[in-house]
């Protein structure tokens, strides 16, 4: 992996050095041979100018690929030097209909009616149009519209035949779906089923009735999740009625998969934007700010909660453990926050066992709390804080109850509500864990002492 990745670095210099030089015969020869994700990459690491030269130079059948490969913002600017005519004959027509719908999807409402007009295929820019009208968000933004599929009463000669058309436009047959007179999907058969099925033999004596499929409003978390728990590789779409309408394959569910994680990730980190590396200062502190202000605020909460027990007429040895009252309830938070949202993600956890699930963080923030209360307690004893370690140990055991349930209950809530349950693992519940185990801490510390 090393050598590969020293390889891309020597390559990615090498054909700046050339771009530099605009030595066009010498670009030619380095990118040719490679695959459209690795020169999608070279792209991505140089500046939007040298892209730009560099793209011009790759041939036909690989840049419409490399597009769909790109970043939204290189995209962007590789497609707006583009005319519409060009869009259309050299981009459109050499792609699938969900990634040439992801593409046109991008450009301005003038400029996709330009793109589709001049589309040859007249059905291929149907079939876009069709999926333009899907949010991004759901199986039909996902599906493409190329698939096999054969009527229930043909036979398997006759299937042969209408499959070798169908064909042309299918970069890949995953399945054969059945349909009947009016296109409702009734199932689907085998490739091997077929040809080793006598040729005069009806479809429907063949067919597999067992079929997974999803409605085109179908959430793609949902898909995804559906996909994944069957193990299937393609999905088909139907409308309200239950009529074949497209496909799902896995290489588009893997990519809401990765988008999904990394907007969990950036919601956990405390980041309320969808944002890259490469964006702008001000793009990057926007994103940011909000939650950083929200712990400000609970900062100052918790410097009210301190001066309203008046800690240090109590014993301002309490003083002492308040770092470890906060960062052991704001880390048993975020640890029962995190399965609780990777359970809902994934869909292993359903909305109505809610009880249970507290029941067992219950449980779980018990024994977790028992224990590490016995160790504060022995600790602070052997240092020397007498009664204080008492104090510390109980108040220990109530935080981290405390914060199991409350990191169990939040996820739960805003799942409810549907919100996104990943915004619990981050500074949200740290903070409010910090606040309300502070306030614990001082009240137990202050009937004892």
């Amino acid at each position: 992996m090393s050598e590969q990745r020293e390889i891309t670095v020597q390559l990615i210099h090498e054909i700046g050095v050339q771009i530099g030089r605009k030595d066009t015969a010498k670009l030619q020869d380095l990118i040719d041979d490679l695959h459209v994700a690795d020169i999608a990459e070279i792209l991505e690491e140089l500046s939007t100018t040298d892209a730009q030269f560099l793209y011009q130079f790759i041939a036909e059948e690989k840049s419409a690929e490399i597009l769909v490969e790109l970043d939204d913002d290189l995209r962007e600017d590789l497609l707006a030097d583009l005319t519409a005519k060009e869009i259309a004959e050299e981009v459109i027509d050499n792609l699938e209909t969900d990634d040439a719908a992801d593409v046109i999807g991008e450009l301005s409402e003038e400029k996709q009616e330009e793109v589709l007009s001049l589309i040859e295929d007249k059905d291929h820019a149907n079939d876009i149009s069709d999926l333009l009208t899907y949010p991004e968000d759901t199986a039909g933004g996902l599906m493409a519209k190329e698939l096999i599929k054969v009527n229930e009463n043909w036979n398997t000669l006759q299937c042969l035949r209408e499959m070798r058309k169908q064909a042309e436009h299918v970069k890949q047959v995953h399945t054969i779906y059945v349909v009947d007179n009016d296109d409702v999907l009734l199932g689907s058969m085998s490739l091997s089923g077929l040809l080793l099925t006598e040729t005069n033999t009806p479809i429907k004596e063949i067919i597999k009735t067992e079929i997974i499929s999803v409605k085109a409003t179908e959430d793609d978390k949902d898909v995804a999740n559906i996909m994944n728990k069957y193990d299937l590789i393609v999905l088909p779409v139907v409308d309200d009625m239950n009529r074949l309408i497209g496909r799902i394959t896995i290489d588009d569910v893997m990519d809401v998969a990765k988008e999904e994680a990394e907007k969990d990730y950036q919601l956990a980190s405390g980041i309320s934007e969808d944002v890259e590396s490469s964006d702008t200062i001000w793009e990057l502190t926007r994103a940011r700010l909000p939650w950083l202000l929200i712990g400000l605020l609970g900062g100052l909460l918790g410097a009210i909660v301190i001066d309203k027990f008046n800690i240090f007429e109590i014993n301002y040895q309490l003083a002492f453990f308040i770092p470890l009252i906060a960062a052991m309830g704001g880390n048993v938070g975020v640890q029962s926050a995190a399965i609780v949202v990777q359970g809902l993600a994934n869909d292993s956890l359903k909305m109505d066992n809610i009880s249970q699930k507290l029941l067992k963080e219950l449980g779980v923030g018990l024994l977790n709390g028992i224990i590490c209360s016995l160790i504060i307690l022995a600790a602070a004893f052997a240092l020397g804080y007498g009664d204080l370690s008492l104090a510390v140990s109980i108040s220990l055991l109530a935080v981290i109850v405390f914060a199991a349930l409350f990191g169990t209950f939040v996820p739960l809530t805003l799942k409810k509500y549907k919100i996104d349950p990943a915004l619990a693992t981050g500074p949200f519940i740290t903070t409010v864990n910090d606040v309300l185990g502070l306030f614990i801490y001082f009240l137990i510390g202050q009937a004892i002492l």
